[in-house]
């Protein structure tokens, strides 16, 4: 739901369930009917509607068909973005019983005080080719050819993309060799095709110039893995959301204080140093691969997009302040798989599909990412966590529905 940045929105309703059996038809279409009654969505392609083969014309090849993972909403969750404040129901696409339960708990603790305040703060999606040379010295006169090419390489970019553009060049060495770092902004996209093509040309412009002897696109390849660099310097999207849940929320949805919450995240802490982990975070695996499923992102960034780290203190009122940054989310609202069937139903019911959509996208997955992390750690502190998964997990072969 879109507003103008008014604190006075009209709330989503609570998605309806069925004591009887929450699987059935009759249950599962009343929640979809409503969440298209609600945002004035049709979800043909949620409902098992398929979409035309050739739509995945330049996705995938040997087509057979599509997987079919169940999706569900989490939420709704209240969110103060750069678009102003906005409410949603978040679409999930898992196979893990309890994880939709555990974000809409999360959120649930999020919104018993002020809308958590997320913002992307720092947007570029970087490439790193590398040139090699037979010397120090030739690397060292190649590294100074590049501020005086800062033009033709602007000109090269403006070539191949009406969306994209050069916002940085950052050359350094490596040896007798020049790390080309180059920063794109690339619109509501991912952006990588683009991105690349740009550093291959872009390179290849700076080894004609400086005699490189050999030259690679992917020289340091921080592409879809965990990087101590992307974690320093962000990659993507970088954002940062903050919330404020009081004490007496904690106790009631929760059945935990704000300092075992404090002293949980600590020890996690110093595991978590002493495994060198790019990611702390507790779960942001969890929640972003469900919503890059349902919306159509490339999960191989996902090695990427969960590293960063969790925040906690205890206020002078005595309620824990919460914020995780996430440094590197790599998602797109146009291009990729967003443009047809489930993805973009999804996108739309986050109301972020197309242009103008990823920058809030972004700020949502943070807010989830803390919704998540808040409720997962609360049930590690009120030892509800192995309850949870056996009331609400997957099937035990032979024992039929639990």
């Amino acid at each position: 739901m879109m507003t103008d940045g008014s604190s006075r929105i009209p709330a989503l309703p609570r998605l309806p369930r069925s004591a009887a059996d929450d699987y059935a038809p009759a249950a599962v279409a009343a929640r979809r009917e409503l969440v298209e009654r609600v945002l004035g969505l049709a979800l043909p392609h949620a409902a098992g509607a398929p979409v035309p083969t050739a739509s995945a014309k330049g996705k995938i090849e040997n087509l057979i068909g599509y997987a079919q993972v169940p999706l569900g909403l989490a939420g709704p969750l209240r969110v103060d973005t750069s678009a102003g404040l906005r409410e949603v129901y978040v679409p999930m696409a898992t196979t893990e019983g309890a994880l939709v339960a555990s974000y809409s708990r999360g959120m649930r603790l999020l919104a018993s005080g002020a809308p958590p305040r997320a913002r992307v703060i720092k947007d570029g999606l970087s490439q790193h080719p590398v040139l090699v040379y037979d010397s120090l010295e030739r690397a060292q006169r190649a590294l100074a050819l590049v501020a005086g090419m800062r033009k033709r390489f602007d000109e090269l970019v403006a070539g191949i993309t009406k969306h994209g553009r050069l916002i940085a060049v950052e050359p350094e060495l490596l040896g007798a060799r020049v790390l080309l770092r180059l920063v794109f902004a690339t619109g509501d996209a991912i952006g990588i095709n683009m991105a690349a093509h740009a550093a291959e040309l872009c390179s290849a412009e700076l080894a004609r110039a400086s005699g490189a002897r050999e030259r690679y696109v992917h020289g340091q390849d921080v592409e879809k893995r965990s990087n101590a660099r992307a974690l320093v310097e962000g990659r993507g999207r970088s954002v940062i959301c903050e919330a404020r849940v009081p004490r007496a929320a904690l106790a009631e949805l929760a059945r935990v204080t704000p300092e075992q919450i404090l002293a949980c995240w600590r020890v996690y802490a110093q595991g978590y140093a002493q495994l060198g982990t790019h990611n702390w975070t507790v779960q942001s695996a969890n929640g972003l691969a469900a919503v890059f499923l349902a919306c159509g992102q490339d999960l191989a960034y996902l090695t990427e997009s969960a590293t960063g780290w969790l925040d906690f203190e205890i206020d002078a009122a005595g309620d824990l302040a919460a914020r995780v940054q996430l440094p590197s989310l790599l998602v797109g609202t146009v291009g990729g798989g967003t443009g047809q069937g489930t993805a973009a139903e999804c996108l739309r019911i986050l109301g972020v599909h197309g242009d103008g959509g990823a920058p809030v996208f972004a700020e949502l997955l943070g807010a989830t990412v803390l919704a998540g992390d808040l409720s997962l750690l609360a049930a590690f502190c009120s030892h509800e966590f192995v309850a949870a998964h056996e009331r609400l997990g997957r099937n035990r072969p032979g024992t039929g529905p639990r």
